[in-house]
């Protein structure tokens, strides 16, 4: 799913740890400096380097581009080490940690995947179906969340962190979901539920923590969440993200 750029920039605030740094920030000049060596970056990441740039984020150190003339920097995006093949290798963790790097021939719709080759082992596994999808997972996993709290929001996680909606639909990404379900005491008033996000003032989307139906979602009163989701609310889908794919686009 196509990354909410929106979601993003909050999501990125709220990373335990982020500290503005303006001055790393890439200009669009340098940015184009680096596709002329790499070809093009995927949008997302492209946002991150003129938004944020190279910083120490979640424990993980992060490329970025330089003026022409320094290019072959270590930390630089365009240094040759960071080239293997078809992947690009965008950041690590220090002392021989993870690293996280693209995958260059599997471009879906402008993005691409990304990879995490252990520090230990060397062994790679699939991460994540984009540059924002990869910061969503990263996040996730820093805020005790796993890759997800239920199956259908930790698919949707691994593309963009959560989409908001013209209307008032909000579909939450890591950064937003501890605090709601915390402060609409979700855990306490029905426990085998998630709130997975709003549609508008006062009402709730929710899907099953457990049970065999995890996939359905469930429209219900924020001030009516009782045990009985079920009973009490409007199913909205048995797809959640096939439904947001098909009947609305992101607000930017």
């Amino acid at each position: 799913m196509t990354p909410d750029l929106g979601q993003l920039s909050e999501l990125v605030r709220a990373v335990p740890g982020y500290a503005p740094r303006p001055a790393g920030r890439a200009t669009e000049a340098m940015v184009r400096a680096a596709e002329a060596r790499l070809g093009p970056l995927p949008p997302s990441y492209r946002w991150w380097l003129t938004e944020f740039g190279g910083v120490r984020l979640l424990g993980t150190e992060w490329a970025t581009v330089w003026p022409e003339e320094a290019h072959d920097a270590y930390e630089a995006l365009t240094a040759p080490w960071r080239r293997e093949g078809r992947r690009l290798w965008f950041a690590h963790e220090p002392d021989c940690g993870d690293a996280f790097g693209f995958v260059l021939d599997q471009e879906r719709a402008g993005e691409w995947p990304v990879v995490c080759r252990e520090g230990t082992s060397g062994e790679e596994h699939p991460l994540a179906e984009s540059f924002a999808g990869f910061l969503t997972v990263r996040t996730a996993r820093a805020l005790g969340l796993g890759d997800g709290p239920q199956p259908a929001l930790a698919r949707l996680w691994r593309s963009t962190p959560g989409v908001r909606l013209d209307g008032g639909l909000l579909v939450y990404g890591p950064h937003q979901f501890v605090a709601r379900n915390r402060e609409h005491q979700v855990a306490r008033r029905a426990p085998h539920w998630v709130l997975v996000g709003e549609d508008g003032p006062g009402t709730g989307l929710f899907m099953r923590r457990h049970g065999r139906d995890r996939s359905s979602v469930l429209r219900c009163a924020l001030d009516g969440v009782a045990p009985d989701v079920e009973t009490v609310g409007e199913r909205v889908t048995g797809d959640l993200l096939g439904w947001l794919s098909r009947e609305v686009r992101p607000a930017r």
